[in-house]
């Protein structure tokens, strides 16, 4: 007879399988029920931790997040810095962002959300990355934080995210060294200082 799961470890097996049905059922056909069946348990004992199924998918997605932490590398240079977190996310996270993608559809369309409101909710608290890189970049003296916008932040991460999507697999180092070169560190500092080595 199979030792019953307890505590944590019971907790992990339900996250593991409510990611796993959430991969491949999506969420319009993400169901408590489901992830009982393949977790080896009961309604009931998922209910009493999560009571509906929006919270027991965030619940997924946050383990499943914190499997592969966004490093913040600190390589000297803004350059450097954003380039280890595009080469971490397309190496670790390629299959995460198109299936997360896919997936929460239909989430979006039944709550109103996007996918900026998920992610501002599952971070929800933690400082990003991001900011840290460009918290360290005017240490540096390398941007002006009065020119810097929310946006123009983003801007290298939402391109790879755009480019996973569309060709479903992880990109070329070039391709991530385009979007650092060509189309992001012109809009925050001069192009001169941005050959700074990695």
């Amino acid at each position: 007879m199979a030792e019953r799961r307890r505590g944590t470890e019971l907790e992990g097996a339900l996250l593991d399988a409510a990611w796993d049905e959430l991969l491949d059922a999506g969420y319009s056909r993400f169901t408590l029920d489901g992830v009982a069946s393949r977790a080896g348990t009961s309604r009931p004992v998922i209910f009493r931790r999560w009571p509906d199924k929006e919270q027991l998918m965030i619940a997924a997605l946050t383990r499943a997040a914190e499997r592969h932490p966004i490093p913040t590398p600190d390589t000297g240079s803004l350059r450097g810095d954003v380039l280890g977190v595009l080469r971490h996310i397309n190496a670790t996270r390629a299959h995460f962002v198109t299936a997360m993608s896919m997936q929460l559809a239909a989430y979006f369309r039944e709550t109103g959300t996007t996918a900026a409101d998920f992610r501002n909710h599952l971070y929800a608290g933690r400082r990003s990355s991001v900011e840290m890189l460009f918290d360290r970049a005017v240490e540096r003296g390398e941007v002006d934080p009065g020119h810097i916008t929310d946006r123009m932040k983003t801007l290298p991460f939402d391109l790879l995210r755009l480019e996973l999507l569309t060709t479903n697999n992880p990109l070329p180092d070039a391709v991530l060294e385009e979007i650092v070169d060509t189309l992001f560190l012109p809009l925050v500092l001069d192009v001169s200082a941005s050959r700074t080595a990695e």
